[in-house]
């Protein structure tokens, strides 16, 4: 358009160039041009407008259409790329296109992609966000199979997973209390978060990744220190370095042989530069202001050891579950050093004036926390004797306390987490590490309470290694007694060496003696039986000076029915038991009938009292006749 418009005028100013000399007249300085000349300026007066329209409205056109693609860009709506490993929706994506490479180039300004995920748009209403539940009902056979690989592969619904956003929204779960103005510090330190995984899924170890970066405040993460403990997935190795590289807070670093959870993760505090760390689980999701509230609670006191409350997030439709501060619990554990959960203790509740409020508890579940990093090395880290996991959070509780430091849950700061129901991981077999764990910490930390984990485990030790250079540990840092920290810091819990009697409860008729796990899924189920074995375990009971037969919180409770667990409550009643050690009875102290073993030998029955019936004749394995004087 624009070089017609030049053509035309070039011609235009030869023709008037030729002609000028003959169309001037000298006498009154006129020029006249011919009447060919004039018609073809009159066009060009009318023709320049008009092309100068034409040319407007076409770069008009190109800036808006180049406008609209980069917002389109910025938003992240552009078309939904096919993931490289699995095809998750035949209905919106049919085949690759060259999309997938301009998809790429804007991961950053856009959702993730990545194996085995289909990139969602950021829509407020999409699958799982603020936190709903995703369900999948009558999928067909080719969805079936996706959903049950990702449940064998992760022990949880990873195709779910898969079809929620990486930076979805969450509920915010905090109490009003929280967020008055001025209630945390202004100067608070930045904190590491280390995070370790081994062959996490992708779609949840990105999302864990964003809603750390989503919901902190930029200059409180100086950095995410993600420790590989030897992933074999693919997608765990160059294409995790290429996608984290965008993001200069997070760096990656790889154990070359699988060394479990505990060495992973002082493999990467040797990475912290912060002077804080937090150590988050591969499969969590931090919801909005969960990081300052803990930092605050070490900005006053770089001794506190501090906890997020620990919300659940589904392991089949990722629902996020949360209750306000009325429904914190504290840690605890049983005398098989198996941590727990229960409620705030009354002496606690008296300390505080709003249930927000940071509370003191006896013992940490692990997975989540921040800690001084100075404190952190001042009590040992973790013993290094330690092996894979388990144990390693009772043994810092125990040191946190007994050395000097305060171990609190902070009801302000949220963060969820996929509680699984297994490991999907194999380990090397033949080594309990848990027990062995367990042991190692008995030995450096219980003192002569440790009799009591041995009596659950039938006093096989085992070879647990040296364990002298953590007694060494202790005795330099000048940490108290286990016993001050059962009368000052856990005084609820039930000490074994208390009971009137323990050990199994034998039925010599039949040989069978009272068994069961006694967990959680256990209670409000009938008391089972199995042949004595004497190793503990399941066959180990206690008998209060209450008259509770109990397993740690879990108590013998008959209500006319079986003879079921159920938790423990100080009120007699129902779990009122009067044991008879000279004519071997247990008689149930609000029926008045006596406990007895059915004549097939496959279940507990209450039967009117007959001393003479062999099948009411049971006898605890230890018995101390002055306790029960006493009681």
């Amino acid at each position: 358009k624009l070089i017609l418009l030049d053509s035309l005028l070039q011609e235009i100013k030869l023709e008037i160039s030729i002609h000028a000399t003959t169309a001037f007249n000298p006498c009154n300085n006129i020029m006249i041009l011919p009447r060919r000349y004039r018609t073809t300026i009159l066009k060009l007066i009318i023709a320049i407008p008009i092309l100068w329209i034409i040319v407007m409205m076409f770069f008009y056109t190109d800036k808006k259409s180049t406008d609209k693609s980069s917002k389109s860009e910025a938003s992240g709506s552009k078309p939904q790329a096919e993931a490289r490993i699995q095809e998750l929706d035949t209905n919106n994506i049919d085949k690759k296109t060259d999309e997938d490479s301009d998809v790429k180039s804007v991961k950053k300004d856009s959702e993730v992609e990545g194996p085995g995920v289909l990139i969602p748009p950021r829509d407020p209403d999409g699958p799982g966000e603020l936190g709903k539940p995703v369900k999948i009902d009558k999928p067909d056979k080719a969805t079936k199979e996706k959903i049950d690989k990702g449940w064998q592969d992760n022990a949880f619904n990873q195709y779910v997973s898969d079809k929620i956003s990486v930076h979805r929204t969450l509920p915010d779960p905090r109490d009003d209390w929280c967020k008055a103005e001025s209630r945390f510090l202004p100067n608070l330190p930045p904190t590491s978060v280390v995070v370790c995984f081994h062959n996490e899924a992708w779609s949840v170890l990105l999302r864990t990744v964003h809603s750390i970066l989503d919901r902190s405040p930029e200059h409180l993460i100086d950095q995410i220190v993600l420790v590989d403990d030897s992933s074999t997935m693919d997608h765990l190795k160059e294409e995790l370095d290429e996608y984290m590289a965008q993001y200069p807070k997070v760096k990656v670093v790889r154990a070359p042989e699988r060394v479990g959870l505990i060495r992973a993760r002082l493999m990467g505090a040797r990475y912290v530069t912060a002077p804080v760390i937090t150590y988050l689980d591969s499969h969590c999701e931090c919801t909005e202001g969960w990081l300052e509230p803990l930092l605050d609670r070490i900005a006053r006191n770089k001794t506190n050891v501090v906890c997020p409350v620990i919300d659940v997030i589904d392991d089949d439709t990722l629902e996020y579950h949360y209750r306000d501060s009325g429904g914190v619990n504290v840690g605890g554990f049983d005398w098989n050093l198996q941590f727990n959960w229960h409620a705030v203790p009354d002496h606690e509740k008296k300390r505080h004036s709003h249930t927000a409020e940071a509370v003191r508890s006896p013992t940490m579940a692990g997975g989540l926390f921040s800690i001084d990093k100075e404190f952190f090395e001042r009590l040992g880290t973790y013993d290094s004797g330690f092996d894979i996991w388990g144990g390693e959070n009772l043994e810092l509780s125990f040191k946190t306390w007994m050395c000097g430091g305060t171990l609190e849950i902070v009801p302000c700061s949220h963060v969820g987490h996929i509680f699984r129901k297994r490991s999907p991981y194999k380990w090397r077999s033949g080594v309990n590490v848990l027990r062995r764990n367990s042991i190692r910490l008995a030995e450096v930390w219980l003192d002569d309470f440790k009799k009591y984990y041995y009596d659950r485990i039938g006093h096989d030790l085992g070879d647990f290694g040296d364990v002298s250079s953590r007694n060494k540990l202790r005795s330099d840092l000048q940490c108290k007694s286990f016993q001050w920290y059962l009368d000052e810091i856990y005084p609820e819990l039930f000490i074994p060496g208390e009971a009137v009697a323990s050990g199994e409860i034998r039925n010599d008729w039949s040989e069978q003696c009272v068994d069961s796990a006694a967990k959680r899924e256990d209670l409000h189920k009938a008391v089972g039986l199995w042949p004595c074995h004497n190793q503990g375990g399941n066959q180990y009971w206690m008998l209060s000076k209450q008259g509770e037969i109990r397993r740690d919180e879990a108590c013998l409770d008959y209500a006319g029915s079986d003879v079921i667990l159920y938790p423990c409550h100080g009120s007699k009643g129902n779990q009122y038991w009067v044991y008879n050690h000279h004519d071997s009875s247990i008689r149930h102290g609000s029926s008045r009938r006596c406990l007895a073993i059915s004549t097939k030998k496959d279940k507990l029955l209450m039967e009117d009292c007959n001393m003479e019936n062999p099948r009411q004749r049971w006898k605890f394995q230890n018995y101390d006749p002055s306790k029960e004087e006493k009681s």
